[in-house]
């Protein structure tokens, strides 16, 4: 089987643009799969002159002749996805043919998200800035084998199995002091999974591999490798696997079937939440990258932290991807600056070191190289030849820093402000 997987991630804390470039690719796939995290994830398009938050459904939804897999990786919250289906319905495409969805996906309970809200507020300051989404909970309920998956939806007994973890998630709340109703979302819930009832529902490790035979798939990650589980800013991540590895174990495919690694990372770095980040401006800087970028959740709404780009961190997620293709977001929003800068380094304790320092709490000093500002607009050029030599000179660096060439430069959010190289 000559097919591949091609993997398309976020290389910083998320919101680096993927969906805007899923998207963009999506016309070369015939299927698209989301292969881990939830609808803590919002994932902007921008066409036509409409705009759409994607929060579980894969970004290939609105190509026509796309298969969209919603996979084992994928915690989905029934009534999110219900809502966001009738809102893409209202456009005149019918979700049911372009979806299906991983019998192993697990369920995330109205329950999840009160367990959710009631962890965040019982940490006080040293909360992780979670989305409240049930994000958490629902991945703990997997991995201490308490959850519930999308194929349970079809058993007799799945009122009963429903009763008997919310009426375990109502003794945790109790236990805990959150004053809330465990039962207020029930009828809700119920209907979302009639609702889900009429989408394919499949073995996804057999749909997928059995795919790969005839056709190319795109796998879509969530949030950005500086938040997994395991090698992101810990605690400060997200529950689950958001790197490259994460695409085998969420869809169900061995190492070998990864092709094409597209490393996603925005001209700057935002981050939403608490969390270390080295490079942060708290200045005027730092706002109007704010202003100019739009820096907003698309989920939540929350403001994101802004600061100058972080090449370490960037590189330490290339290294950890195995990024063979990288493409930059946002390039425009640094129009206006007349000196831009990129952190190439950090001092620890002193000490210089071009490696990302396992103490998530330790004191970060960035080392900083500049770069003249190309104080032009971006966002009418299509070619490379034609942009400003300033702009050429601060990719070319990128390149010799980062080892893995950039293959796509976006400048602007619409589909077609984007340049090929």
């Amino acid at each position: 089987m000559k097919n591949k997987i091609d993997v398309v991630l976020g290389l910083q804390w998320g919101d680096e643009g993927k969906g805007k470039i899923v998207d963009v690719l999506a016309g070369r796939y015939p299927i698209v799969a989301r292969f881990q995290g939830g609808p803590n994830a919002g994932h902007s398009l921008h066409f036509d002159g409409k705009s759409f938050v994607l929060r579980s459904i894969p970004s290939g939804i609105f190509r026509e002749d796309a298969i969209n897999i919603v996979g084992n990786g994928v915690v989905l919250d029934p009534i999110t996805f219900m809502g966001e289906c009738e809102n893409i319905s209202k456009t005149g495409i019918r979700v049911q043919d372009r979806i299906v969805i991983a019998k192993k996906a697990h369920l995330i309970l109205p329950t999840h998200r009160l367990l959710d809200a009631a962890n965040e507020a019982a940490m006080g300051k040293g909360k992780i800035g979670s989305t409240l989404k049930g994000i958490g909970p629902t991945y703990t309920d997997r991995v201490s084998r308490n959850g519930l998956r999308v194929g349970d939806i079809l058993s007799d007994d799945f009122t009963q199995r429903y009763a008997k973890l919310k009426a375990r998630h109502a003794k945790q709340l109790q236990q805990m002091g959150y004053e809330c109703d465990p039962d207020a979302e029930d009828g809700k819930f119920m209907e979302a999974i009639e609702f889900i009832k009429g989408f394919r529902l499949v073995d996804c490790e057999y749909f997928v591999n059995k795919s790969l035979e005839e056709k190319s798939i795109l796998a879509e990650g969530a949030q950005g490798t500086m938040l997994d589980v395991d090698y992101g800013s810990y605690p400060f991540v997200t529950s689950s696997s958001t790197a490259c590895a994460g695409a085998c174990v969420g869809l169900g495919v061995p190492p070998s079937r990864i092709g094409h690694v597209y490393g996603i990372f925005k001209a700057y770095c935002t981050r939403v939440g608490s969390g270390p980040f080295p490079t942060e401006l708290f200045d005027e800087t730092g706002e109007k990258l704010r202003k100019i970028g739009n820096e907003f959740g698309a989920v939540t709404g929350r403001p994101r932290r802004c600061g100058w780009l972080d090449l370490v961190a960037l590189k330490y997620a290339v290294m950890i991807d195995g990024v063979t293709d990288l493409i930059m977001m946002k390039s425009d929003c640094l129009d206006s600056f007349e000196t831009i800068k990129v952190c190439t380094s950090y001092k620890v304790d002193g000490k210089e070191t071009d490696q990302v320092p396992f103490d998530t709490y330790a004191e970060i000093e960035p080392v900083y190289t500049e770069f003249k500002g190309w104080n032009r607009d971006l966002t009418g050029y299509r070619k490379e030849e034609d942009m400003p030599e300033e702009f050429r000179e601060y990719i070319r660096f990128m390149e010799n820093y980062l080892g893995v060439p950039i293959r796509i430069i976006s400048v602007g959010p619409d589909r077609d402000a984007t340049i090929m190289r």
